[in-house]
């Protein structure tokens, strides 16, 4: 009987040792894989050299520290009437979700009659939601851009992004009438951070989308000379976020964005070109391939595209021909 045991025995352990070696069987690599963190394919190295003139206010740490904290964060976005908001935050570390912005004509008859359109934001999908050379393209996108807004040196070297904290010209006030994000009085909102964020409205949505409180950003905009991951946060934020009639670049930059019949008709089509359009595009679109700003952005784009070891042959680049928002 000790020698059937002994058998049974020893075809059970091979049977066994099959299942755990299926069941931890690893993964052949692929650089197709999906939720490639920034920190994984950017090193600090990287990202100095990439900006060797940068004001040290903005560094990788900080950098990446604000890609962790905002990517906690999913907002869910419905619309009345285009403009009446209804918006939602998830902090998703703890999955509890509070209204943070209802207009107070939501629940009016008028704007009940109106379709809804809901979309939801998650941010901690930047440059990480698809496939390694999709989340480089992106990056290299975003690099571009806030390189473009904070530069200050010789034209063509592309080694002088992120040397502006703030706009050279802090006079104006850039403020709008709001009701929903109404000005502090004394403060100004001019353009601060890697994007250049500016007027209140855009400093109070980008303050209820981070922050859950409208009131952080509107009363300190200065936060964004003082804390370089806020400063990071809210060019993530307005990097991921519709605006009114504008896609959201990050949808532009990873295929997600559709132009439909009026963007069609005004030339608007997927590519870097509508980043600008996005980000700038009544100054710089729709004038010409000759425009210095646009193809500024564009040799920005290639330079880091190429640093990052990707590259876009079928780039829709310019916005020379799109129609402006």
């Amino acid at each position: 009987m000790r020698s059937i045991y002994s058998k049974y025995g020893i075809i059970c352990l091979y049977a066994i040792s099959l299942l755990l070696v299926l069941s931890f069987k690893v993964p052949a690599t692929n650089v197709s894989a999906t939720n490639t963190t920034v920190s994984s394919y950017l090193s600090e190295k990287q990202f100095n050299e990439f900006f060797p003139l940068r004001d040290k206010f903005y560094s990788y740490s900080a950098f990446i520290k604000a890609i962790r904290q905002i990517g906690h964060i999913r907002i869910k976005v419905a619309k009345r009437a285009v403009s009446v908001y209804q918006i939602t935050r998830t902090d998703k570390s703890t999955g509890k979700s509070a209204l943070v912005r209802q207009d107070e004509d939501w629940n009016e008859d008028w704007a009940k009659k109106k379709p809804d359109s809901i979309y939801t934001i998650d941010y901690g999908s930047f440059c990480s939601e698809y496939d390694l050379l999709s989340n480089k393209k992106e990056l290299a996108a975003f690099f571009a851009n806030i390189a473009h807004e904070t530069r200050h040196g010789e034209n063509g070297k592309y080694n002088d992004g992120l040397m502006f904290i703030h706009e050279t010209n802090t006079s104006l006030a850039y403020i709008a009438p709001n009701d929903t994000y109404p000005a502090v009085p004394g403060k100004k909102y001019y353009g601060r951070g890697p994007l250049q964020l500016s007027y209140n409205g855009n400093y109070g949505y980008a303050s209820d989308c981070i922050f859950g409180d409208k009131k952080i950003l509107l009363r300190n905009p200065d936060l964004l000379e003082t804390d370089a991951v806020v400063a990071f946060e809210v060019a993530i934020y307005f990097w991921m976020t519709p605006q009114t009639y504008k896609p959201s670049a990050h949808d532009v930059m990873t295929g997600k964005w559709k132009p439909k019949a009026d963007d069609i008709a005004k030339n608007r089509k997927p590519g870097f070109g509508m980043t600008i359009n996005i980000i700038n595009g009544a100054v710089e679109c729709g004038k010409g391939d000759n425009m210095f700003n646009m193809n500024d952005r564009i040799g920005f784009y290639q330079y880091f595209l190429k640093k990052l070891g990707a590259s876009d042959p079928n780039c829709a680049c310019s916005c020379g021909a799109m129609a402006a928002y």
